[in-house]
């Protein structure tokens, strides 16, 4: 059975979009998702599941939280080998000044092309360092993410993808919470 890293994007963010996670992860149990655990208040959910295909189960996942909350946010999923080979790809781990709270990690719900990877990556980023591999965005924000000067709107039209992101600590201990998932049979 696989352990599983759920994402949800734009949940309990300001007033809209609220939901408690104790909640959230009764709602994992009742689709028949095993050992549901969530991590911090963002939509974050480690779970296990003998389904193969993640982007239905994303969809099914989706659609139970629009029946049950009245909202749909999209829910970005990856294996723990996934999310394990997104850590290793990170393009800023070898630069010794890059500050792990002002690293980002944005989930894309699928690899947007060769093409529209080239066209984000023209776009003006600056101060912020933006940097692509498959399915993930990999953004540092050397003045910190609180306001960044960086147009995400115009990236994400040109990228025409559903995405969510992670602070790289999140993203870390994530991880370690899936590979615990893994040995605990």
């Amino acid at each position: 059975m696989a352990v599983i890293i759920s994402m949800l994007r734009g949940v309990n963010l300001g007033p809209h979009n609220r939901l408690k996670m104790e909640e959230l992860r009764a709602l994992y149990d009742s689709l028949k998702l095993r050992d549901a655990q969530s991590y911090v208040q963002s939509g974050n959910v480690i779970f296990r599941s003998e389904e193969k295909n993640l982007q239905e189960l994303a969809r099914r996942i989706e659609g139970a939280i629009e029946k049950k909350f009245r909202f749909r946010p999209p829910v970005i999923l990856r294996t723990t080998a996934e999310l394990r080979e997104a850590i290793a790809k990170n393009p800023f781990a070898k630069r010794r000044e890059i500050e792990a709270s002002k690293l980002l990690v944005t989930f894309l719900d699928r690899d947007p092309g060769k093409e529209a990877r080239e066209q984000a990556l023209k776009i003006d980023t600056a101060p912020e360092e933006l940097r692509m591999q498959g399915r993930e965005v990999y953004i540092y924000f050397p003045n910190g993410m609180a306001r960044p000067k960086m147009k995400w709107a115009a990236i994400e039209r040109v990228l025409k993808t559903q995405w969510t992101g992670r602070n790289w600590n999140s993203v870390q201990k994530m991880l370690e919470m899936a590979e615990r998932l893994e040995v605990r049979k």
